[in-house]
């Protein structure tokens, strides 16, 4: 739909600036009318060019302040609409401001908040509009907000530890690459034509060295595009059903699956336990838990699970079918599940998994310094002695 840009007086004699999406400028004007505000201007919003990939986005930090700020003001007794309207003309992410616009302008024209909020799935997630739902079922709209916030900011701070720990040797590898690369095309080359003008045998390690200079040197077009090439595909097969659970399962198979599971059931029970605080019921908490597990391996668990509920089952049993929950985990469910206090200990679990993770992190990243530095010790030394070794022979020869 078409959007609006306004300028109006309220009763108090307030002007209020803002969009509005409507089918037309008669629909946006009985819109605006019925807020009671006094139409000083209102005129069609020109469409923006967005290249893609420069566009706005709103980030998980936008959606958090937003939350927050709702959830305040609606505690405070503020009417939603009101909420809305504040919000989006204080919002400095014009994205931002123009969706919660459109939800304004859905819940103007009838629809629930949760039901406006799914128009926007890739801002507002199915775990966010069925909690959501919920509060409004349950007239806790409020109390639901800010245990998302918490939610969220809890999720933002397990990515942050576990990109912070990856900066490191990524930035560590590009560095070796880019040097070794260096030497391979434009240094090693130098001392080739040193060697064949001198003429005599050269070493093994050194003719090595100078055959793999030769490859980076003639092939590197090919090689790029064949690495390319590679991860492109590699891409595409991950975003099909079976791509995702067969690298989702290799993944557990590799030296830090320990971390991997970690970060994986502290996501689960955090979720979970959020979903079932706020009154949504076991077998959607679930269901809405799996689509957003993000690890293949898991959710097929947490399906396997659902199913296992519907004939009778505790959650406890069907999951510790499952070698990627740690028998600690299941325990603590089972002792949740009979004492009637299952949300409090998903979220225990959770607390603890990461502090779990943030130990697990910081032990990969003191091995991988020193792990990295002995490695680029080796490939650059080694590049160096063997270039190195016909001159300490000529040297040797002549003396």
């Amino acid at each position: 739909m078409p959007i609006f840009n306004y300028k109006g007086k309220t009763k108090g004699g307030g002007i209020i600036k803002g969009e509005i999406e409507a089918l037309d400028i008669d629909v946006a004007r009985s819109i605006l009318l019925r807020q009671q505000l006094i139409i000083l201007w209102i005129k069609k919003k020109s469409k923006e060019i967005v290249i893609p990939g420069f566009g706005a986005k709103v980030t998980e930090k936008d959606a958090v302040v937003f939350t927050r700020q709702l959830a305040t003001m609606i505690d405070a007794g503020v009417p939603l609409v009101q909420c809305l309207t504040i919000l989006a003309n204080q919002s400095d992410n014009k994205l931002l401001a123009k969706t919660v616009n459109s939800i304004k302008t859905s819940v103007e024209t009838g629809d629930t908040f949760s039901d406006a909020l799914r128009k926007h799935p890739k801002i507002f997630d199915t775990l966010y509009t069925n909690m959501v739902e919920a509060g409004e079922i349950g007239g806790i709209l409020d109390t639901i907000l800010n245990r998302l916030a918490a939610y969220m900011e809890k999720s933002m701070a397990l990515k942050k530890k576990i990109k912070s720990a990856m900066v490191y040797p990524i930035v560590i590898l590009i560095v070796a690459v880019v040097v070794v690369a260096g030497l391979m095309i434009f240094v090693i080359p130098t001392f080739a034509k040193m060697f064949a003008d001198t003429g005599g045998a050269l070493p093994v390690p050194t003719l090595i060295v100078m055959k793999i200079s030769g490859i980076f040197k003639n092939y590197t077009h090919y090689m790029v595009i064949i690495i390319a090439t590679i991860i492109f595909l590699l891409r595409r097969y991950y975003k099909t059903e079976q791509g995702k659970l067969m690298i989702d399962t290799l993944t557990l198979k590799l030296p830090i699956a320990g971390l991997i599971v970690k970060v994986a059931v502290a996501k689960f029970t955090r979720t979970l336990g959020t979903l079932i605080s706020s009154g949504v019921p076991i077998i959607e908490g679930l269901d809405i838990t799996a689509r957003t597990a993000g690890q293949k391996v898991v959710e097929k668990a947490i399906i396997s699970t659902i199913s296992s509920i519907k004939e009778g089952q505790t959650i406890a049993t069907p999951l510790g079918k499952h070698k990627v929950f740690p028998p600690m985990v299941i325990q603590m469910i089972e002792i949740g599940e009979a004492t009637g206090a299952l949300d409090t200990m998903l979220n225990k679990i959770a607390d603890f998994y990461d502090e779990e993770v943030d130990t697990a992190v910081e032990a990969l990243t003191s091995l991988l310094e020193p792990a990295l530095m002995v490695f680029l010790g080796v490939v650059i030394g080694g590049i160096v002695i063997a270039m190195y070794l016909p001159i300490f022979k000529m040297a040797s020869a002549i003396g």
